[in-house]
């Protein structure tokens, strides 16, 4: 597929196979980017999982610290005093019955929903129209909840959900270009902190094996991996220098030094007797 003159100017000089620090890639994706509006900066996250394996699938929610930089529609599937309840934290529409026979009908203006426990066998009857969209409230992600008034708060405020794709895959957005490297930075730190805890125990080796990050319009531009343990807090996440001390049957201490040998994840007992063939004690 043929790129636009715009994109092509954009890219002119630029060697897009580099792979740069965190701080760099994002200066140099806001730098190219040549739309006339304000474009969304995403990140694409590649992680060490299978997810056709359900004990392998990375979900969940952040909140980001400098929101999205765009209003969100949220409809809260509730009953009763829940409706009021969602409607004063903002909500843009609340209701049960009426609110899936409106969805029924081909209404979907809302950009994320929320719903109470006790409504989710009826929120199922529009599940097919919810789900592909992206829409449909999850639990894991925590917007299926009694605390609609939390939820609906954090989504106003720029809480984003995320799910790895087939391909093992993560994609968030960040904000907006207008946003400058600092606020896109400061959501993006909290972003990886927030998949880093989500590390499923069944995912070995590399954790996070690449990133990208673009605008809307604009080139991706990769982030060198090796050097993400400098990214300000982010470091005892994704590369950590470890030493350790064990004991032998005998009773003899042993000291060992680990570098960089877990990069990307916690580390974990059975790691350790995995590569020292050195049980703890």
């Amino acid at each position: 597929m043929p790129f636009g003159k715009k994109y092509r100017k954009a890219v002119e000089g630029l060697d897009l196979s580099q792979r740069f620090s965190v701080e760099e890639a994002v200066e140099k994706s806001l730098g190219a980017s040549f739309a006339k509006f304000d474009e969304t900066v995403d990140v694409a996250i590649g992680l060490g999982v299978d997810p056709k394996y359900s004990d392998q699938m990375v979900r969940g929610a952040v909140s980001l610290p400098h929101g999205l930089g765009k209003t969100v529609r949220v409809a809260v599937f509730c009953k009763g005093e829940k409706e009021a309840e969602a409607r004063a934290a903002g909500a843009d529409i609340a209701g049960a019955e009426e609110l899936v026979a409106k969805i029924k009908e081909g209404w979907l203006e809302f950009d994320a929903a929320v719903a109470t426990p006790d409504v989710m066998a009826l929120v199922g009857q529009v599940g097919r129209v919810l789900g592909p969209r992206g829409l449909m409230p999850n639990a894991k992600t925590g917007t299926v909840t009694f605390d609609v008034a939390t939820a609906v708060k954090e989504l106003k405020a720029g809480r984003v959900d995320f799910k790895v794709d087939k391909a093992g895959v993560l994609h968030a957005p960040l904000g907006k270009v207008s946003f400058g490297p600092e606020k896109i930075l400061g959501n993006l730190k909290a972003l990886v902190e927030t998949v880093n805890r989500l590390k499923p125990s069944a995912a070995k080796g590399t954790y996070m094996k690449n990133m990208a990050v673009s605008t809307t319009m604009g080139p991706g531009f990769k982030v060198d991996m090796t050097l993400i343990k400098k990214f300000g807090p982010l470091g005892p996440f994704l590369a950590m220098d470890w030493e350790f001390e064990s004991k032998t049957a005998g009773g003899e201490t042993l000291n060992h030094a680990c570098s960089d040998a877990f990069f990307g994840s916690a580390f974990h007992c059975e790691d350790f007797e995995r590569i020292f063939e050195q049980p703890l004690t």
